[in-house]
């Protein structure tokens, strides 16, 4: 495959992709979703209290999904840096402090207040010490869909997939990069991306949350398509979700839902809100009407400010018209 061209270059950060964090700048969206013990812990941390932190993340032992999740959302405190360093000099040689340090970085240089190389460093002495954790290589992924060329992509979600091949944030980055590639003139509904999200939800476990990165994968495409003025900013008169296949991935995707549903998943949320984004854009209120009630207060800006400026209010007037408020 060609390299990656720069399609998007700055606007990455504003869109928000689906891969990354949950929280945008004014605050109104929280990274930790329902995650009732999370913000516990976060709230402590933030009162430089680390043991609630520590024992959420024992805890958390290798459910590699909610670990990842829960040492993001962490992560993104500003002060995430200063504290995880006291904690890694309190407990030297700690997995779970190296973890949160290297995440943290990770977030300072995605914001431009860190160097790359060093958030790249700290990832590789927390794989270090927790060689079976993908979560350090997470932190890697992280910065290579946004800074880094599509071989340390690549590479990086390989080492990321080895250890947790069902990594439901690697996948989502990895479908974010992807849909930046260019179509090269084929057909509206024709695309490496799709492709590549087809394939690992076919490969996954059938009640695998990875059953929903199509939808996933159409959405980052529309950022693309939008952002480039390929198509039109009201998704809903773009005609994006109105093809053969996109019905086809819709229907499929629904009807996992309601069989599949996993109340237990940390990231669910984050996937309950593409799929009612896309419903939404394909004219199918009454099925995005049973979405937005199970997401309640969970909205996420990934994918509602592909659509707007203003994610929460996008989110709130497609919530009020399918369920007619």
């Amino acid at each position: 495959m060609p390299p990656l061209p720069p399609l998007l270059g700055a606007r990455r950060a504003r869109t928000e992709p689906s891969g990354a964090p949950a929280q945008d700048d004014s605050g109104a969206f929280d990274a930790a979703l329902d995650d009732a013990e999370l913000r516990t812990a976060r709230a402590a941390l933030a009162q430089g209290r680390r043991q609630a932190a520590r024992s959420l993340l024992v805890h958390t032992g290798d459910d590699w999904d909610r670990r990842g999740h829960r040492l993001t959302a962490l992560a993104r405190d500003p002060y995430a840096a200063a504290w995880a360093s006291d904690w890694l000099t309190a407990e030297p040689g700690s997995a779970d402090a190296a973890a949160l340090l290297a995440l943290a970085l990770v977030h300072r240089a995605l914001r431009g207040k860190e160097e790359p190389a060093r958030a790249r460093e700290a990832c590789d002495t927390a794989a270090g010490l927790a060689p079976a954790d993908p979560t350090p290589w997470l932190g890697r992924l992280l910065l290579a869909r946004d800074l880094g060329p599509e071989r340390e992509v690549r590479a990086t979600f390989g080492e990321l997939h080895r250890r947790h091949p069902e990594h439901h944030h690697a996948h989502h980055l990895l479908i974010a990069r992807l849909a930046e590639r260019p179509a090269g003139g084929r057909g509206a509904e024709v695309h490496e991306v799709y492709d590549v999200a087809e394939l690992a939800a076919a490969e996954a476990p059938a009640d695998s949350p990875l059953a929903v990165l199509p939808v996933v994968a159409y959405a980052e495409r529309y950022r693309v398509l939008a952002a480039t003025g390929l198509a039109p900013a009201d998704p809903v008169a773009s005609g994006h979700w109105s093809g053969p296949r996109a019905r086809r991935i819709l229907r499929t995707c629904f009807d996992w839902w309601l069989e599949w549903e996993h109340d237990e998943h940390p990231r669910r949320h984050i996937d309950l809100n593409h799929l009612a984004f896309a419903l939404t854009c394909a004219g199918r209120p009454a099925e995005a009407a049973a979405l937005f009630q199970r997401i309640g207060e969970h909205a996420t800006p990934a994918p509602w400010s592909y659509a707007h400026p203003d994610p929460r209010a996008a989110f709130s007037a497609a919530r009020a018209r399918a369920l007619g408020q």
